[in-house]
């Protein structure tokens, strides 16, 4: 299997309409080759692309910044001498002295499949600009490490915002290649836009399911993102942002597991178990105990729950993480029906909106496990039909 930047690389004839041209590159980390060169060396390596530029979104070019809503600076690359722009730092969007760097903007990001995971908007703010300055843009794509499925509700109108790039629902399922060819149907844009394809990528196949097992070593994306079984419980998980419970920041394990002190685990296992077991599919939830060394209840013990998408009891189309993680708010709302759940901050630079709705892209999630009335039938009710029109929605869009 072969990686958009690996086909890329090997193949002179897919470069040609790149000869002559100031070419940049929108990068992280993950943005390695198959023998883990950085992409940024491996093209400046070429003899026949002019690398003038270079960009880095949420967490930065070097994947150093630990947390959301800490920014990155604008650096000279000390190797290549070629300007790095932060697009998460004084800008979100590509200013005109930054576009102006370049012809083509190479995008080689590690994705995570998720609505909220904010590559996906950056790719999104990098079109729209390149659409007004004239400039040209090809994504070299990489695997969606969730694969196909989807689930989650849709953004509403109204909740856009940097977490939330349209009417996209958690878990989308396509790649980021994929993905910014409706970005620019959607949003009706005059760009010139190319796709670098993946060879032999096999999105169903198991037991990867969307990432090469074996073949690929996993890179984090962003630093919490350690591995693929974090990438397959993101889309629930990372409600738990904004939320008072940990999601495991400050442990081994971010983002596969959530707890606080003052929860019991067991009996939030017993309750999610009670309301729907059916959610429950496809993974192992085991009771654990951590102690975080940083973010949410540093240094105190908590009594938590680990999301096992992993072994072989994982089933990768059964597993639902969005559900699994909200039937977990649900419990503990029975359980402690006076938990300080909702976490009131701003979240991503959004003002006079709970961090939990502005994920959801909507209050319609958090309103359901905050009504005692309301069943899992009912967030299903709601939920079902979005997922049900997404999936037509982005049917023209898959390449694999």
């Amino acid at each position: 299997m072969k990686f958009g930047i690996d086909r890329l690389l090997a193949d002179p004839a897919l470069r040609t309409p790149l000869h002559g041209r100031r070419v940049a590159l929108l990068a992280h980390p993950a943005s390695v080759t198959e023998d883990l060169t950085p992409s940024l060396d491996a093209l400046a390596a070429c003899g026949d692309l002019n690398v003038s530029a270079a960009f880095g979104p949420q967490h930065g070019l070097r994947g150093d910044k630990q947390d959301n809503m800490v920014e990155s600076e604008d650096f000279t690359d000390p190797l290549l001498g070629i300007p790095v722009f932060s697009l998460y730092g004084e800008v979100r969007r590509p200013t005109g002295q930054s576009m102006g760097t370049f012809d083509v903007m190479l995008v080689d990001l590690q994705d995570l499949g998720c609505r909220i995971y904010t590559f996906i908007t950056t790719l999104l703010y990098v079109l729209e600009a390149a659409a007004e300055h004239g400039k040209e843009v090809w994504v070299l794509d990489r695997p969606n490490p969730a694969g196909r499925p989807v689930e989650g509700l849709t953004l509403r109108p109204g909740w856009e915002s940097f977490v939330g790039a349209g009417p996209i629902p958690m878990r989308h399922g396509l790649t980021l290649g994929e993905l910014g060819q409706w970005f620019i149907d959607r949003m009706k844009l005059g760009v010139d836009y190319r796709v670098i394809e993946m060879e032999g990528y096999g999105p169903d196949a198991a037991p990867g399911y969307g990432w090469p097992l074996g073949e690929r070593i996993w890179i984090n994306p962003s630093p919490n993102a350690p591995n693929l079984w974090m990438a397959r419980a993101y889309a629930g998980t990372v409600m738990l942002e904004g939320t008072t419970l940990s999601e495991g920041r400050g442990t081994t394990r971010p983002l596969e597991l959530f707890g606080a002190p003052d929860i019991d685990a067991r009996a939030v296992i017993a309750e999610m178990r009670a309301l729907a077991l059916h959610w429950l599919q496809g993974c192992v939830l085991r009771d654990c105990w951590f102690e975080p060394t940083f973010h949410k209840h540093v240094g105190k013990l908590c009594s938590g729950v680990h999301i096992h998408a992993e072994g072989p009891a994982y089933d990768h189309h059964a597993f639902r993480p969005w559900r699994v993680q909200a039937l977990a708010f649900k419990a503990i709302r029975r359980l402690y029906p006076h938990y300080p759940l909702w976490r009131d901050f701003p979240y991503e630079y959004e003002f006079g909106k709970l961090a939990i709705d502005v994920i959801n892209g909507g209050p319609a999630l958090r309103e359901w496990v905050d009504n005692p009335e309301a069943q899992p039938e009912a967030l299903d009710a709601i939920t079902v039909p979005d997922e049900e029109a997404w999936e037509a929605e982005r049917r023209p869009y898959l390449r694999y």
